[in-house]
């Protein structure tokens, strides 16, 4: 695009690869996440020095953070993403269910308000058991209880999902909603320009999931037919033009067993699972993020429907059985030769994994005609991916590919917890 890059790094990414590739590079802080990369304040510095036009937030740290991006307008930079008094009004999980209710569109049963502790026991018999207790403004299955039936209702239960909130993302507010039976966890990629275009490019299979966080990610989805796509895309559109949506979001949904589909939640920046939506469209979602920011009209003409099929998975620094973390050197990267599988990564050999972030290091997508195809594709790939020096999770990877709920897309979202409380996984 003829863009200028600038990088900012802390002391642990002080040799990452996108600090070489960048235009510019600046150093940020200490390895500590909390004076460095969430540190508006050094930031904003960095704004300034560089005189940096556009701010890409990606997918972590203050991807969604209000006052981050309240920042970066005062400093006269363009933030890449939705503005920043949508994202404040977006944070709260009831305020995004209120919105979808009043667009007409099927909310999960629960509350459209946080609830008190004295409120919880007569809440939770209006929307009936088994249901779920979670933060108004967090994610990542933090802080989120399951109470089964009544007699696991307790204030201790309450006050210990308030205290995970509070820790966790600044505030012990909390919701109530009903737990649905085996569902499926389905969203929506939209884009949307500053001329009241919004377009749909696609669905993605979300369900594989370990204690509420994705490991494996697919579009489109062995569970959505034709008729299913279209209503989610008018869903998804209708929501997006509710909330003066802007740039690139995700309306997240979950699809009872019977078919039903609710609204779960807003996400409200690209995802770390949008290359199986560029695999199977052809376009390049950043990309169409930066014209968004560049105030330019979407070249897009209509909503897009999925070619060929795309699996992504997630690639952890993590012990493949206890899923412990495993920091350290990579003694040794070599990829496959294969042109039907993206390697997006940030290691090489001699990087040294950090233990101060997320362990994910590495993201495979595959591409083939068929669903099928794409999961030999990915089967074949992990085999022979090599990456040594830390333990990974493709040993687990490999397992869940196999098994034959993946292969017929007879999965739901707590499959793979199930599977593994009952030792349901050969990993070697």
């Amino acid at each position: 695009m003829g863009l200028r890059t600038v990088a900012v790094y802390s002391d642990a990414d002080a040799n990452s690869i996108h600090v070489r590739l960048a235009d510019e590079s600046y150093h940020l802080g200490p390895s500590n996440p909390l004076k460095s990369y969430l540190n508006i304040e050094k930031l904003a510095e960095i704004i300034e020095k560089s005189k940096a036009d556009l701010v890409h937030p990606g997918y972590g740290f203050l991807a969604e953070n209000a006052e981050f991006a309240k920042t970066v307008s005062k400093l006269g930079a363009t933030w890449v993403g939705p503005p920043a008094d949508l994202l404040d009004k977006l944070s709260s999980k009831t305020y995004s269910r209120k919105m979808a209710h009043e667009a007409g569109i099927p909310v999960i049963p629960g509350t459209f308000e946080p609830v008190s502790e004295n409120e919880l026991e007569q809440i939770a018999f209006q929307i009936g058991f088994p249901l779920l207790i979670k933060p108004d403004r967090g994610g990542g299955g933090k802080g989120t209880k399951l109470i089964r039936s009544p007699e696991e209702l307790s204030r201790e239960i309450f006050s210990s999902a308030a205290r995970e909130a509070q820790y966790g993302f600044g505030n012990p507010s909390l919701y109530v909603e009903r737990l649905l039976d085996k569902p499926r966890h389905i969203e929506v990629q939209i884009i949307a320009d500053k001329y009241g275009n919004v377009y749909a490019l696609g669905e993605r299979e979300c369900t594989i999931q370990r204690r509420y966080q994705k490991i494996i990610e697919e579009a489109p989805s062995p569970a959505v037919t034709h008729s299913d796509r279209l209503y989610i895309y008018e869903l998804a559109k209708r929501y997006a033009e509710k909330i003066g949506y802007i740039n690139a979001g995700t309306v997240e949904m979950l699809r009872e067993g019977s078919g039903r589909f609710y609204f779960l939640e807003m996400n409200k920046r690209i995802q770390v699972e949008h290359p199986v939506t560029e695999m199977t469209t052809g376009l390049d979602i950043v990309e169409l993020q930066l014209k968004v920011a560049l105030e330019e009209e979407l070249p897009l003409e209509k909503d897009m429907t999925p070619v060929g099929h795309s699996i992504e998975c997630r690639i952890y620094a993590e012990d493949p059985k206890t899923f412990i973390p495993s920091p350290g050197k990579v003694t040794e990267f070599q990829q496959p030769d294969d042109n039907f599988v993206r390697l997006d990564h940030a290691i090489e050999k001699g990087t040294t994994i950090a233990p101060y972030y997320d362990p994910l290091i590495a993201k495979a997508i595959s591409y083939g005609a068929t669903r099928d195809e794409a999961r030999l594709k990915m089967y074949t790939y992990l085999r022979q991916l090599r990456i040594e020096g830390v333990k990974t999770n493709i040993p687990f990877l490999l397992a869940v590919l196999n098994t034959n709920e993946f292969k017929t897309g007879n999965f739901y979202t707590s499959w793979i917890d199930e599977m593994l409380l009952n030792g349901g996984f050969a990993i070697v």
